[in-house]
């Protein structure tokens, strides 16, 4: 199962980085978890823009974004200080075969595939920095302990999207 999430995980990466590079952007997958940095790195040079992506997919109604990986993403970010349009965005992507279990068995159902591109730019400075859940309609939460708040990342337009960031 864990060959599975992993290589779900890399496609969708390696799809994000393909759909930057089609444009006027530059982007690179860093490594994520196993490197201590962020999934993926984006800029635009020209406009001046940079972004440090965690990117998320699964088969469930909910996708989680750890506090480490919100932590090295403001960490990366930070350090770009040239770059006057800097962002942390999470990148969500339901799957659009849900998997869920019934009478002990693991079943999938057809939905339509969806994906979220949340500006999580809000969270630097919140101590302890929280969990982030999001919905497969799209809605977010901060999770400190056992206690989850309704946080409403704002959207944040992609290039390759229709009504996205212009080159």
């Amino acid at each position: 199962m864990g060959n599975i999430r992993r290589s779900r995980g890399y496609n969708y990466e390696y799809t994000l980085v393909q759909r930057f590079n089609d444009s006027k952007w530059y982007a690179r997958r860093l490594g994520g978890s196993s490197t201590g940095l962020p999934d993926i790195v984006a800029v635009n040079n020209e406009k001046g823009i940079l972004f440090t992506i965690e990117a998320k997919s699964g088969t469930g109604d909910i996708l989680y974004v750890p506090q480490d990986q919100i932590e090295r993403c403001l960490v990366v970010r930070n350090m770009f200080g040239v770059y006057p349009n800097r962002h942390v965005v999470f990148a969500f992507k339901f799957m659009s075969k849900k998997r869920f279990r019934r009478k002990n068995k693991t079943v999938y159902e057809q939905r339509r595939l969806v994906e979220y591109y949340k500006n999580a730019d809000m969270l630097e400075g919140m101590n302890p920095l929280p969990v982030i859940k999001c919905t497969y309609e799209g809605r977010t939460f901060a999770i400190n302990g056992s206690k989850a708040i309704e946080i409403n990342l704002p959207d944040i337009p992609m290039p390759f999207q229709n009504g996205g960031l212009k080159d």
